[in-house]
């Protein structure tokens, strides 16, 4: 019931994740990234556990496969479990359990990792892949936006997909985009809305947070 991509952008070193699925909130729970680490995706029959355990490997000197390797190796119940894992220097690893619900797959590229499962096709994953490589010049919230586009044009899941989450985060010690739809008959289209309202005030939040100095008026009653 979920389809998901993590990925580096190879020109900034930004990680991003985004994801989507028929049960709500699906963010919440499959959906990890850290500055100067890695993006990780835990899902399937989730354990929200295994996405910052990947994280944690990577920050102590794993490459992706290895820490995928490491965290499946400790995790009693991984034949129910779906994973995707980036590391710094852009190697991918995915991991699908036995117990992978429905139709699934994975894929994975130079600073892209795609996985799904209840899907129409198991030719979705790859079909992520294959236009994350052609979208480089674009920011890296667009360029997940778009994948997210692409599977659901090629059939996404089975059912109807309900909730969507993007998190990208860069330079700051924060994401710069944490955006979710936990609900909603067309929660893609809603997160395409939520990023052309978001995009042209994440840079000046990201200075709030710095130095508010520099930081532009808010632009309401009372802010001078």
């Amino acid at each position: 019931m979920t389809f998901s991509i993590a990925a580096r952008c190879e020109r900034t070193g930004a990680f991003g994740v985004a994801v989507s699925s028929s049960s709500p909130a699906v963010a919440a729970r499959c959906a990890f990234v850290r500055g100067g680490v890695g993006a990780a995706c835990s899902q399937n029959i989730t354990n929200p556990q295994l996405g910052p355990a990947m994280l944690d490997r990577l920050a102590a000197g794993d490459n992706a496969q290895g820490a995928l390797d490491a965290v499946v190796a400790g995790e009693e119940f991984s034949a129910y479990r779906q994973l995707t894992v980036v590391d710094a220097s852009g190697r991918a690893a995915t991991f699908s359990g036995d117990k992978t619900l429905g139709i699934h797959g994975s894929a994975t590229g130079p600073n892209v990792a795609a996985a799904g499962n209840l899907l129409s096709s198991a030719q979705i994953p790859q079909s992520m892949v294959d236009d994350f490589a052609h979208t480089g010049a674009l920011p890296l919230e667009e360029r997940l936006l778009s994948v997210l586009r692409v599977a659901l044009d090629a059939g996404g899941e089975a059912g109807p997909v309900h909730s969507v989450g993007l998190l990208v985060i860069g330079d700051a010690p924060w994401p710069v985009t944490d955006l979710r739809v936990d609900f909603h008959d067309d929660p893609i289209g809603e997160l395409g809305r939520l990023w052309e309202l978001w995009a042209p005030q994440a840079a000046d939040y990201i200075t709030r947070g710095l130095d508010p100095r520099l930081a532009p008026a808010y632009g309401v009653p009372g802010d001078e």
